[in-house]
This record gives structure tokens, C-alpha cells and sequence, in this order.
């Protein structure tokens, strides 16, 4: 029985070693910038602008009613940002909270 567990144990320690290192893979390929260079770009190339100030987290909803576009951006205490989700079908009027409500859904 002692080499089933310690085979088990073993395939289990591997097993989540092989999960961390995806969970890296996946965070290392998030968009990160300069934040003023981040405004510019969700600006500039979307048209997207705030939809509230930040949280006190720093993360910060930015949508544009025109394109439908929708980007949250985590705002870092050394100045850069980083993109956290984006997608499309934005939906205008309304309450942000109630945006945001529909977007978790």
C-alpha cells in the first residue's frame, strides 16, 4: 500500500506543479505599459475613455459607447498598467454598476 500513496503523493506534487507554472505562463503574457501610455492607446486606438475612477484596488473599467469596446486596467503603484480583461458589445446608458453587474454574468 505505501508505494500507491507515495505514487499518488508524487503524481499529485506533480500535478500541481504543472498548474503553477500554466499560472504563470497565462499572468506573463498580460499587456503591461506605462499607464499614461496605456490611456493613450485605449484613447487613441479604441476611442474608450473612463467609466469611473479607479477602485481602490486600481483597477479602472474604460469603454467606449462608440466601438462598443470595453478594457479593465489594473493601475500599478510603479506607474505602469496592465490590462486585466477586454471585450466588446459594451452596452451604453445605464448605470455603471449595472454595466459591470451584466459584464459578470
Amino acid at each position: 500500500m505505501k508505494p500507491v500513496i507515495s505514487t499518488l503523493s508524487m503524481a499529485l506534487v506533480l500535478g500541481l506543479s504543472v498548474t503553477a507554472a500554466t499560472a504563470q505562463e497565462v499572468s506573463g503574457q498580460e499587456v503591461c505599459m506605462p499607464a499614461d501610455e496605456m490611456k493613450a492607446s485605449l484613447v487613441d486606438w479604441y476611442g474608450e475613455t473612463p467609466v469611473a475612477e479607479p477602485s481602490p484596488e486600481g483597477e479602472q473599467m474604460w469603454a467606449s459607447d462608440r466601438s462598443g469596446t470595453w478594457t479593465m486596467v489594473r493601475l500599478l503603484a510603479d506607474g505602469n498598467a496592465c490590462v486585466l480583461a477586454q471585450g466588446e458589445n459594451w452596452m451604453a446608458g445605464g448605470d455603471t454598476p449595472e454595466k459591470l453587474a451584466q459584464l459578470a454574468d
